[in-house]
């Protein structure tokens, strides 16, 4: 049954699980009896701290300020106005929420418009890309997979994928599906997104990294999400599918997922869709498609919160709904547990963070644990879901705005309502300030002033012409027009205008989901056997490479000239 608001029930909250209540109550010190103390008063008795105790300490938590159904409903009451503050403060165009809440939805609901400048409502049923909220879902699909028998979590991506490597061959051998899906490979955060921004395809994505440096296999934590998207692929070869279908077939069939998908061309058939939006120059436009089908099993996945709804019943039930087994529970809970630290603490006082397979699973102040993801296009699109399994509640919030941390707030702020009675802080203010890098030029030119008196630039015949890199493919020189430019990409799609700065040295403003607006970078032409004089070619010799500083991450943007 759906209902918008839930209602106070009558039976008393116990943290969805059997426990007892035990008083934790500091001691008085120094109380006095007023019997020939006359002039000296009590202390007053030192507030208590209620906590819910489990079988064994692991699952002890700070007790709920009250009924526990009526902290949800009271949450669930505040949840509009909560929407509607954040889209004000953002600026954020659109937002859509659903919860539930003891295996019901009971709240779903859209705030705000799907197209910045219409009147084009959202409403629980609007499409949303869904960003890396799609590995959670994937993960979740791979758990279905484990739970036919297909593979393991252990199963090794070499035995359904022999052609694949990494750049070590001992982690090619050793390279699990749950070390993919735990980002534990060793491949490093943006490995192969730059291909993908530049049009390049699956295979050739993954043909690729074998040409990416690692980092610590198994002891480091690089969020990767075509280091994920081997593991998902080493699964859909291991069925003889197609990973979009595989997904269809194992999550949004089953679950009753009707306008969901992994298939970027079913998101645009979609007249209920909301449309992404870049942050640029200070507000939110919508400039930019995002077709991330090469990553589907990490960012793919287009969706709408009222079919979310349904996957987060799932979770929350051990991988049931309505009484049939979607997935195999002791699957579902290994992706849904800690398998990696994400970050160490610095001083001692942190608490760590961890990863699953797919999934963030960390606890949250409370002792009570949060498994959530959230999702992020710079193009456009934030997300984020949240589900408390000791309180049998889920909420899910998408958006059509770049990442600002606004949909994280306001999920945090109705955990915050249910588990402590108040929000604890403000999560706007905050997670913007946390998410603020996202959308930060980016390029060694940024903030950078053009030289009062620069050096000529080579001439057209010193640095026309073709250059090839092993990983990035062909770069093309040519004057277009008035336009000096640089093609990359699979058919020379991509255009970077060269815009003289100074001597073989050319700037350029990258525009992708890796490089936000506002971005500016270096080209610089090299001469010589070596090609790294940037200041050389004075003397009409051709140049010999051609580095593309926001490419050059991992030392891999250097372009070197074919010959005749």
């Amino acid at each position: 049954m759906l209902r918008h608001r839930a209602e106070p029930r009558t039976h008393a909250g116990t943290g969805g699980r059997a426990a007892t209540r035990s008083v934790v109550a500091s001691l008085a010190v120094g109380a006095l009896l007023l019997t020939g103390c006359a002039n000296l008063m009590s202390p007053p008795a030192p507030e208590t701290l209620e906590i819910v105790t489990g079988a064994q300490p692991g699952l002890d938590a700070v007790a709920l300020p009250g009924e526990r159904d009526e902290l949800v409903a009271s949450a669930l009451e505040q949840l509009p106005a909560l929407a509607a503050d954040a889209l004000e403060r953002s600026g954020v165009p659109g937002l859509a929420i659903a919860v539930v809440y003891e295996d019901e939805v009971v709240f779903a609901e859209g705030f705000g418009v799907r197209e910045a400048g219409t009147d084009l409502k959202v409403d629980p049923d609007t499409v949303f890309q869904v960003a890396s909220v799609s590995k959670s879902l994937s993960a979740t699909a791979v758990a279905a997979a484990v739970s036919e028998g297909d593979v393991t979590w252990d199963t090794p991506i070499h035995d359904h994928l022999p052609e694949f490597a990494f750049s070590d061959p001992i982690v090619t051998g050793l390279a699990t599906i749950g070390d993919a899906f735990s980002h534990r490979t060793g491949l490093y955060t943006g490995a192969g997104d730059d291909l993908e921004d530049l049009g390049f395809d699956r295979d050739t994505i993954l043909d690729r990294l074998r040409l990416q440096p690692l980092d610590a296999f198994r002891s480091s934590y690089n969020y990767s999400n075509f280091g994920l998207t081997v593991g998902a692929e080493a699964v859909a070869t291991a069925r003889g599918q197609e990973w979009a279908e595989l997904m269809q077939q194992l999550v949004f069939e089953p679950i009753g997922m009707i306008s969901s998908s992994a298939r970027h061309d079913d998101f645009l058939a979609r007249d209920d869709r909301a449309l992404l939006h870049a942050y640029i120059d200070g507000e939110f436009v919508a400039a930019y498609d995002r077709d991330p089908d090469p990553e589907a099993p990490a960012g793919g996945v287009s969706s709408t919160v009222n079919d979310l709804a349904q996957w987060m019943r799932v979770l929350l039930a051990g991988g049931s709904l309505g009484g049939e087994q979607i997935v195999d529970q002791a699957a579902l809970v290994e992706a849904m547990s800690p398998q990696i630290v994400t970050s160490h603490a610095a001083t001692g006082a942190e608490r760590p963070s961890h990863y699953g397979h797919g999934f963030n699973a960390n606890p949250q102040v409370s002792g009570r644990m949060s498994v959530s993801h959230s999702g992020a296009f710079v193009l456009g699109a934030a997300t984020n879901f949240q589900v408390v399994p000791e309180l049998e509640l889920g909420i899910v919030a998408l958006s059509n705005g770049a990442p600002v941390g606004m949909p994280e707030a306001v999920t945090a702020s109705f955990l915050d309502l249910v588990q402590y009675g108040q929000v604890t802080r403000d999560w706007i203010a905050d997670y913007g300030a946390a998410f603020a890098a996202y959308t930060e030029p980016l390029g060694d030119l940024v903030g950078v002033d053009r030289p009062a008196d620069p050096v000529a630039a080579p001439s057209d015949e010193q640095i026309v012409g073709t250059y090839t890199s092993p990983y990035f493919g062909t770069a093309t020189v040519q004057r277009e027009g008035d336009e000096l430019t640089v093609r990359l990409g699979p058919d020379g799609g991509i255009a970077l205008m060269l815009d003289e700065w100074s001597g073989a040295t050319f700037a350029y403003a990258p525009s992708s989901e890796s490089a936000p607006w506002g971005s500016l970078a270096s080209a610089v032409f090299g001469f010589g056997a070596g090609g790294s004089d940037a200041d050389s070619g004075s003397g009409g010799e051709a140049a010999t490479t051609l580095a593309l500083t926001s490419f050059d991450e991992r030392g891999l943007g250097t372009f070197t000239r074919k010959a005749g």
